[in-house]
Formats: structure tokens, C-alpha cells, sequence
């Protein structure tokens, strides 16, 4: 990443093909020094990153101007989104020329790219994140333990990650129940909207968690094996955490954080319980871009085997 700007000091055009990554503290991602060997490894040519860093929940105008540089740039191939997910589609969304099924289901973007010209909005969470549990969970995880999932917040992220788990597709081996807890109750109002256009037959319970020790509670609930998620992006784009010190984790359980770097006070406190398997959100990182980087270049990228293994070497060099 040679580059970050806001939203009022973007540049007035690329100079070579570029893919932005918008976000909150891009400066501080992995990727800005791992996107230069992956796309020598991947024979990208003569490419870059940059980073485009708005506040939490911007103004529809910031992403709006963000949006229409890329669309108008020749240059501008397209974008990572993370953390504004949600706020980015709300605002921009009679400016995309077309819109995936998935984004349009969830109402969030995560991928911007071009085709022929146009603005294309993806919604790659749900697939990048369903790689990364099926990477650190068994198969038939969920048949053969019955156990539950605990998603705290309830942004994007958790949306497909509620998505991926509660497919009908997925047959047995899907949670006896998914819990999603937040602390302001729109998110969680929409969530259950799209729960409710899909149709699953796996409760998805929303609960509203104005504070830690109300997310504490519903951790309380939880029986033995469960999932539990930090999607909150407290540790990262935020300090904190969703839970107290006091929080009590299920014995077993997983503990899974999307972010991988930051104070990640919620696996600290997981690590801390006894029987807690600790994931914190490196594997996510990889599905994630790779999953975006072939889109925007228009390459296939594995989502295993040699190759990915290679990208994940490739990375894992890098990694602070």
C-alpha cells in the first residue's frame, strides 16, 4: 500500500491499475505489504493498493464521493470494503450498475469491481467467511456436537456468517441454534428481516445487548461446544470488547475474533477460560482478499490446495 487517503483527498486519477481498500485504519492491514508480493506471484504487472480510511459510520456523502472516483476512473479497478459494509450500499446504491444477488439479499457491499465499464457491487462475506470456518471447524462439526452459534454484532459480517451457517444446504450440520446479539437494535431488525425473506429452518435469535454485561448473559445461555464470534470490530476499529472480564465461556467452546491484529481483548479473555479453542481472524483475512483480488483483476484464485497454500506463505511471512 503506497497510499492512504479520505474521502476529501482522494487524488484526481490513478496512474496505474489500482484496488482500493476501504476501511477505518488501513495503513495498520497486512495487506499493504503483502498485496505487492501476491501480485507479483500472481503476474498482476505493474499494480497497486491503496487505502481509503472514513470513520465509523460516515457521512452518505464521503462514501458517495469515494464511489464515484472509482466509477469514473479509468484506472480505478475497484475495492475491498470492510467495517462499512453496510453504510457504503445504504449510500451509494443507485450509483452501482449492478448488484450481485448475495449484496443485494444482505443490503451490503464488500467488493466493488468493473465489467465492460460498469460499477459492479458484490457481497463476498458470505462466501469468505464460510471458507474460513470450514477451515478451523471439523466437518460435520455441528451434527456431531449439536452445538450452537453466538454472533456478537450484527454488521455485515454477521450477517453472512449467520447466512453461511443456517443454509438449508448445509443439511444437518448446522447449529441447533444461532444467537445474535447487539447493542443498538437496527442492525438486529434488519438481520432478522433477511432471516425472515430466506426462510431457514435454524432459529436465528436477536437479542439486544446495549452492554457488555448484557453480552456477558447471553453467553450464559450458551451449552457446551458453542461458537462464539466477536463481529462487533471492537479490538480494531475500536477499542474494546463485546464482553466484560467476567464474561463465562461455554467449557468447551471456540472463540472465534474476525480481526487479527489490534488490542484483541476478547481472545484475551477467551484464552483466559478453560477448554476455550482461541481463532482470531488471520484465515478470514486471506479468504477474504483473495476472494476480492480475483474478482477485481478478473483471475481465478483457489480457495485451497497449492496455490492458496503458496499465498498463505506468501502472507504468513509478512504477519506482525
Amino acid at each position: 500500500m503506497l497510499a492512504s487517503y479520505t474521502a476529501q483527498t482522494l487524488p484526481e486519477r490513478a496512474t496505474v491499475p489500482t484496488i482500493y481498500f476501504i476501511g477505518v485504519t488501513t495503513s495498520q492491514s497486512s495487506i499493504r505489504t503483502v498485496f505487492p508480493r501476491w501480485a507479483e506471484h500472481l503476474g498482476l504487472g505493474d499494480v497497486r493498493l491503496d487505502g481509503v480510511d472514513l470513520p465509523l459510520h460516515a457521512p452518505a456523502d464521503d462514501y458517495r464521493r469515494v464511489v464515484r472516483f472509482i466509477a469514473e476512473d479509468p484506472l480505478s479497478l475497484g475495492a475491498l470494503v470492510t467495517t462499512h459494509k453496510i453504510d457504503l450500499f445504504d449510500a451509494c446504491r443507485d450509483m452501482f450498475d449492478e448488484i450481485d444477488p448475495l449484496a443485494s439479499l444482505m443490503g451490503e457491499t464488500s467488493c466493488l469491481s468493473k465489467r465492460d465499464g460498469r460499477l459492479v457491487c458484490h457481497a463476498k462475506d458470505p462466501i469468505s467467511s464460510g471458507l474460513a470456518i470450514d477451515a478451523f471447524l471439523p466437518p460435520g462439526y455441528w451434527q456431531l456436537t449439536g452445538a450452537e452459534a453466538c454472533v456478537l454484532g450484527a454488521g455485515g459480517s454477521a450477517i453472512a456468517i449467520s447466512w453461511y451457517l443456517s443454509r438449508p444446504a448445509r443439511g444437518a450440520d448446522r447449529p441447533t441454534r444461532i444467537v445474535v446479539a447487539n447493542r443498538s437494535t437496527p442492525r438486529l431488525e434488519a438481520l432478522a428481516r433477511i432471516h425472515l425473506e430466506i426462510g431457514t429452518d435454524v432459529p436465528v435469535e436477536c437479542v439486544h445487548t446495549p452492554s457488555p454485561r448484557a453480552a456477558d448473559a447471553v453467553l450464559e445461555t450458551l451449552h457446551p461446544g458453542a461458537l462464539v464470534v466477536n463481529a462487533t470490530g471492537l479490538g480494531k476499529d475500536a477499542p474494546g470488547s463485546p464482553l466484560t472480564d467476567a464474561a463465562a465461556f461455554p467449557d468447551p467452546a471456540v472463540a472465534w475474533d474476525l480481526n487479527y491484529r489490534g488490542n484483541l481483548l476478547f481472545l484475551d479473555r477467551a484464552r483466559a477460560a478453560a477448554n476455550v479453542r482461541v481463532e482470531d481472524g488471520w484465515v478470514y483475512f486471506l479468504h477474504g482478499w483473495t476472494q476480492v483480488i480475483a474478482e477485481v483483476f478478473h483471475i481465478d484464485i483457489p480457495t485451497s490446495g497449492p496455490e492458496f497454500d503458496a499465498l498463505d506463505r506468501i502472507a504468513a511471512e509478512t504477519r506482525r
